[in-house]
Parts: C-alpha cells; structure tokens; sequence
C-alpha cells in the first residue's frame, strides 16, 4: 500500500480545524484546488470518503473524524523526528515550544529564560501564555512541546510531574483587616465580597475548592481577567480576593497598603509540567523541572 502524504494528512487536519475550504487554504498557504484534491486523493487512497459535501458546506464522516485523530497523532511524531534529527539525538538541544497559564507566566518567565539560557544554551526557547484549555489542545495537536500549568487539572492522554506547592492568600486592604474577626471563617465574610478571575481562568476554581468557598453567594459577580486586577478590586476596599504565593513572592503586592493572610487550612494549588505521554523528550522535561522546581514557593520535586 502506498504511504499517505504528510503534507495531505496535514491539510485535512487544518480543514477539520476551520471547518471551511477557503480558510482552511489560506492557513496551509495553499490555493483552494490544492487543498481540495489532496482531500480527494487521500480518499481515493483510503477508499473510504472523509467528508460528505453538499454544494459548499461539508460534515466530515466517522471514518474522516477517526482520521483526523490519528493524522493529528501522526503529525505530533513526525514533528518530534524532525526535530530530533535537527538536533542530531542531542537532548539538550532543538527548539522547545513551552506553554504557560497566566496566573503563572509573568512569575516565571524571567527565570525560565535564565534558567535555560544558562543551562540549556543550545535550546532554542519559544514561550507561549494561554489559558489552560488552549494550551491543553495546542499540546495535544503538537503545537507546543509542554506546559507549565495549575494543578490537579485532568489531562488524558499527558503525563504531569508536580514541581511544587503554590500556598493560596486571602488579600484585604489593611482598613479592612481590622473589621475581620480573629479567627477568621470564610463564611463570616459578606455576599459579594469576594473577587475571583474569570471561569476560563483555572485558579479560579482551585482556589474555591482549595479555601472552603461553599456558599458561592459570598463572590462578586465583577470578575477579573489578570491577578493585577484583583489587586486592584482588593486596593479599592470593597472586598477581599485571593493571591497565589507565587504572586506575592515576585512583589505583586508591592507599594499596596494590601494585607496578605494566609488561607484556610493552608489551601493551596499544584505548579506542574504537563507533556503528550508518547513524547521522547522526556529527560529534557525531567531535567527542566530540576531547573524550575526553586522558582515555585514550595518546591516538592524529588531529585
């Protein structure tokens, strides 16, 4: 049987993708015929159709959906040959495509390229900040190599390895502190008090789970799109929010008359790497985490 081309496999995936012929083209830099024939060769090929065309809409069929799913497996390995034998089987070296949540990468990226600039020099480093769902396909599809993310997170298909313990703050103005009773109980705090991230943000759940928030009225329905932002709810003293120690540790806090306080019961998310468990990468993953691990609060990677 003749080999499927690459480049065709490619082009399907990229249709699947923006789900219209003429996008799809422009994406791969190629015309509209072009793409249209590799998907009818690749049919002749297999001897099964891929899609079901009515005039100029199209739904692709179970067999093409399966195909997108393999071709997408397929292409993340022949990424990672490439850039094996670019690299001449040195671990150390290649391109390495890294992707961070952004509760995490204005922390840490100083200190990843430092850290890879002084231990890794022959890595060529491209960072990436995203929220976690579009890291997590961007992974999936071979776009990026690893990520940086809050965990637990569940990730089919990955292998984590947690570098360290990120300990959750509750932040108040100091005006405010003092009208807290000692001991402090969540739920003695006000409706609407508390400032979170948006949804898509995943600390945002984390950090309900991980500090007792059961009564889901004591949140503002005024949600943030950064870590600063919050800073600047809590700074206006109309209610509290919650700051990972990451954050604090890199002076998020500073020139603030804000109060950190530690949360309940020591409540606290997971910083870990995330990587594709077919990957062959692995010990240049294993050796970044021994780089990272002193950047996270409380690191708990064994060496």
């Amino acid at each position: 049987m003749k080999w499927p081309n690459l480049k065709h496999l490619h082009y399907l995936v990229v249709l699947h993708k923006e789900q219209h012929f003429h996008r799809a083209a422009q994406h791969c830099h190629v015309s509209q015929s072009t793409l249209s024939t590799a998907i009818q060769n690749l049919e002749e090929q297999f001897g099964s159709q891929l899609l079901e065309r009515d005039h100029k809409t199209f739904v692709f069929t179970p067999f093409g959906l399966e195909l997108v799913e393999r071709s997408k497996a397929l292409l993340t390995d022949a990424h990672e040959l490439v850039d094996f034998a670019q690299s001449a089987g040195n671990w150390q070296a290649g391109k390495l495509k890294i992707g961070v949540i952004p509760t995490i990468a204005p922390f840490i990226f100083e200190g990843l390229i430092g850290k890879v600039k002084q231990h890794l020099p022959d890595i060529t480093l491209q960072l990436q900040e995203d929220t976690t769902a579009n890291l997590l396909t961007q992974l999936n599809e071979g776009a990026l190599d690893l990520l940086i993310l809050a965990l637990p997170m569940d990730t089919p298909g990955c292998k984590q390895l947690v570098l360290g313990h990120d300990p959750f703050h509750l932040i108040a103005h100091s005006d405010l502190v003092e009208t807290l009773p000692v001991p402090l109980n969540m739920s003695d705090l006000p409706k609407e008090s508390i400032f979170l991230l948006h949804q898509e943000h995943c600390m945002t759940g984390h950090a309900v789970s991980a500090c007792g928030l059961k009564h889901r009225e004591q949140v503002s329905s005024l949600a943030a799109s950064s870590l600063y932002t919050l800073v600047q709810l809590a700074n206006s003293k109309l209610g509290f929010t919650f700051m990972p120690e990451l954050a604090i540790q890199n002076h998020i806090l500073s020139t603030t008359p804000l109060v950190s306080m530690p949360a309940e019961d020591m409540a606290y998310r997971e910083i870990g790497m995330v990587w594709r468990s077919g990957t062959t990468r692995v010990r240049l993953f294993r050796h970044l985490a021994e780089l990272l691990a002193p950047l996270t609060p409380i690191p708990t990677l064994t060496r």
